[in-house]
C-alpha cells in the first residue's frame, strides 16, 4: 500500500473544489483520463502515472462513502474503506465515462453482453393548425403521420421470408472486435455486422435488409380546452421505432392557432372590440355583445368613456392546467356621428348652451379666434 502522506489532495488532482457536485466531478475526471490517457502519451511513464492518479482520486470522490470517509480522514480513511486508495473500477460512473472515452479514441463506446446497445427510437413532431374555437373548447383531432416501423414482409429481421441470418464470420458472432491498445484490451463493435453479431446474406426485397419501411399511421389527438399557438402534446411511443429492440420514441404535436376575426387572445381572457354611439355611452344602455360562447347581455353604465373595458365574467379560455376560466374583455369604441340633420344639430346646440359648453357654428378661423383675444 503506498503512502497516504505522499499522496496529492484528490481534489487537486481532478481541479475541482472540495465542494464539487457530482457532475462537476465527472466533467473533471473525464477531462483529466483524456488528457493522460496513455494511447495519447505512448512510452510516456509520468502520463501513466498521472492517468492512474487520477482514476483513484475519482474512484474515491465518485462514492459517497468513500469521499465521506475521505473528507473526514483523508487518504487513510479512503485506504481503510475501498483497498489499496479505494481505486474500484466496479462502479456504473466508470463504465459511463470510460465509454464516452473510448468513443473519443475509437469511434464507438462499449456494449452490453457483446452486442450494440438497445437504441430508443426518435421523436417526431407534427404541428397541427387549429381554430381559436377549437383552441376554446378542445377537440378530438386525426393525423396522419409517417414514419418508419418494423418491416412486415420479413417481421424486422431483414432477412428475405424463409431465410436464415447467419452468425458473423468477422467476430464469430460476439459484435465486438478485440484488440490491444497500450496496457488496455479495447473493444470496439465489429464493422461487418455493426455490433449484432449475425449478418444477412439474403436481405429481404421489401425494405432491403434494413428491418423497417416508411407507413402511414392515423392516430386520435385529444386537444384540451385552453391549448395555445406553440402549446405541445406528447403522445407516448409513437415516435421512430426503437433500434435493436430499444422502445419506440414519443410523438409531439405542436399547435397553431388561427387568429379570428373578432377575437383576439390575452392570457386566458377574450378580448373584442364593439362601437356604441355617444348617447348610449352618455345615458348608459344594455347591449347584446358576441361573446365565444354565443350573444350576452352587457351592462354600459352612463358616462362610459371611449377605450374604457368592460368585463363578462367566465366567457374567456379554460386554464389549461384547471386553474379556473378567463373572462370576455369588451372594449368600448364611442363613434362620433359625422353628419347631422338640422334637429339633430339643433338639439346638440341647446345641451350646449344648457351645459355651459362653448361651440363656434360660424366655423370661425383658428387665426381669427387669436385675434378675438385681443379685442
Amino acid at each position: 500500500m503506498s503512502d497516504p502522506a505522499a499522496k496529492r489532495d484528490y481534489y487537486e488532482v481532478l481541479g475541482v473544489q472540495r465542494n464539487a457536485t457530482d457532475e462537476e466531478l465527472k466533467k473533471a475526471y473525464r477531462k483529466q483520463a483524456l488528457n493522460f490517457h496513455p494511447d495519447r502519451n505512448p512510452g510516456n511513464k509520468e502520463a501513466e502515472s498521472r492517468f492512474k492518479e487520477v482514476n483513484e482520486a475519482y474512484s474515491v470522490l465518485s462514492d459517497p462513502e468513500k469521499r465521506k470517509q475521505y473528507d473526514t480522514f483523508g487518504h487513510a480513511g479512503a485506504d481503510g474503506r475501498g483497498g489499496a486508495g479505494g481505486f474500484d473500477f466496479g462502479g456504473g460512473g466508470f463504465s459511463d465515462i470510460f465509454g464516452d472515452i473510448f468513443e473519443e479514441f475509437f469511434g464507438a463506446g462499449p456494449t452490453r453482453g457483446g452486442r450494440q446497445r438497445a437504441q430508443r427510437g426518435n421523436d417526431l413532431r407534427y404541428n397541427l393548425e387549429i381554430s381559436f374555437e377549437e383552441a376554446v373548447f378542445g377537440k378530438e383531432a386525426k393525423i396522419k403521420v409517417r414514419r418508419h416501423e418494423a418491416c412486415e414482409s420479413c417481421r424486422g429481421s431483414g432477412a428475405r421470408s424463409g431465410t436464415s441470418i447467419k452468425t458473423c464470420p468477422t467476430c464469430s458472432g460476439s459484435g465486438q472486435l478485440r484488440f490491444q491498445q497500450g496496457f488496455f484490451t479495447v473493444s470496439r463493435t465489429c464493422s461487418s455486422c455493426h455490433g449484432e453479431g449475425k449478418v444477412i446474406s439474403d436481405p429481404c426485397p421489401t425494405c432491403r435488409g434494413l428491418k423497417y419501411a416508411l407507413r402511414e399511421k392515423t392516430l386520435s389527438v385529444k386537444i384540451p380546452p385552453g391549448v395555445e399557438t406553440g402549446s405541445r402534446l406528447r403522445i407516448s411511443s409513437e415516435g421512430e421505432i426503437g433500434e435493436n429492440g430499444g422502445p419506440p420514441g414519443d410523438l409531439y404535436v405542436v399547435l397553431t392557432v388561427t387568429e379570428h376575426p373578432h377575437f383576439t387572445r390575452e392570457g386566458n381572457n377574450i378580448l373584442c372590440e364593439i362601437q356604441i354611439g355617444f348617447v348610449q355611452a352618455a345615458l348608459g344602455t344594455k347591449l347584446e355583445v358576441p361573446t365565444i360562447k354565443g350573444t350576452n347581455t352587457l351592462k354600459i353604465p352612463p358616462g362610459t368613456q371611449s377605450g374604457k373595458i368592460l368585463r363578462l365574467k367566465g366567457m374567456g379560455f379554460p386554464d389549461v392546467r384547471g386553474h379556473g376560466i378567463g373572462d370576455q374583455l369588451v372594449r368600448v369604441k364611442v363613434e362620433i356621428p359625422t353628419k347631422l340633420t338640422a334637429k339633430q344639430r339643433e338639439l346638440l346646440e341647446e345641451y350646449a348652451r344648457l351645459s355651459g359648453e362653448s361651440i363656434d357654428p360660424e366655423g370661425s378661423t383658428l387665426l381669427g379666434k387669436v385675434k378675438n383675444l385681443f379685442e
